[in-house]
């Protein structure tokens, strides 16, 4: 469901199509910066129905997922 949500997100941000993302893609591949990656975490939490606060430096899909899932299942 999080993975999910992300890499829709992130197909839509990048033009691509969210079967081409995958855990190991990292956000500097699909040219997301540290703007864009606030702006993924705002609609995730609209998405979500949650809040996130990005404490840790993620540097791939896996990782936000990782990060996002505990938040998600409160």
């Amino acid at each position: 469901m999080v993975f999910d949500a992300i890499a829709e997100l992130l197909a839509e941000h990048n033009d691509c199509d969210a079967s081409e993302i995958t855990r190991d893609t990292t956000f500097a591949e699909m040219g997301v910066d540290s703007l864009d990656t606030v702006e993924l975490v705002m609609k995730l939490e609209d998405k979500l129905d949650c809040e996130i606060e990005l404490t840790a430096k993620v540097s791939t899909v896996g990782e936000l997922v990782d990060f996002v899932e505990p938040l998600v299942q409160k």
